[in-house]
């Protein structure tokens, strides 16, 4: 309707330095379309806040007191599923940020991103547009991956040899190379890529590795 106000975005930060939650608020509070409504210093009372206030947007630090942040991400998505989770991260933890990623976070940028880079990826978050820092994003495939015991049965449609093909293509390895491994033709990697991404509605083999491990079909090796 004319003269009808646009609704804010309500933002919820979390993150165990009061310093680093105030850097953040002034960035929104200098926003007309972001409104702070909470600060919360650990994971028990961003669970709290999140619940109580029913923010859009959590945007939380990697790692917090008091409560492992993965159990954080997935005791928020229960509470409060509507709220889409951002990670703010130092990078000092790839593995750890992939569990959370697969807990239910919707995406994750580096602390030391702009501002500029942050306002922007709000939209894209609510709207359930993965959002990734692209260093993050390469750490965090970079890593070696298997799949889990259970992955086959979990991932849907995805075939055996279509799972084997995602873990290897996550590592960034070419088809070239994943045919030599599989003892098969690179047209037939090419095509099993793409029943991935059909399966699985992404684009490129970076989507479908993000998807397959925040999906839990997917996991970083653990030494």
């Amino acid at each position: 309707m004319p003269g009808e106000e646009k609704q804010k975005t309500r933002i919820l930060l979390a993150d165990g330095q009061r310093m680093v939650r105030q850097g953040i608020r002034r960035i929104f509070e200098a926003e007309p379309d972001f409104e702070v409504v909470g600060e919360a210093d650990d994971g028990n009372q961003t669970v709290k806040l999140a619940r109580e206030l029913k923010p859009d947007v959590i945007v939380m630090e990697a790692r917090m007191g008091k409560q492992d942040s993965v159990e954080t991400v997935k005791r928020v998505r229960a509470q409060h599923p509507e709220g889409a989770i951002l990670v703010l991260t130092a990078l000092e933890n790839e593995e750890y940020i992939g569990d959370m990623l697969r807990a239910g976070a919707g995406g994750c940028l580096l602390k030391s991103d702009d501002a500029d880079k942050l306002i922007k990826s709000i939209p894209f978050l609510r709207a359930g547009v993965f959002v990734c820092d692209s260093t993050v994003e390469q750490r965090i495939l970079t890593q070696a991956i298997r799949p889990r015991k259970t992955a086959v049965n979990a991932a849907e449609h995805l075939t055996r040899r279509e799972l084997e093909v995602l873990r290897l293509a996550a590592k960034g390895i070419t088809n070239t190379a994943i045919a030599v491994e599989l003892g098969v033709g690179p047209r037939t990697v090419k095509q099993h890529l793409a029943n991935i991404y059909g399966k699985m509605h992404v684009a490129s083999r970076t989507e479908a590795a993000l998807k397959a491990m925040r999906n839990g079909w997917l996991s970083p090796e653990r030494d």
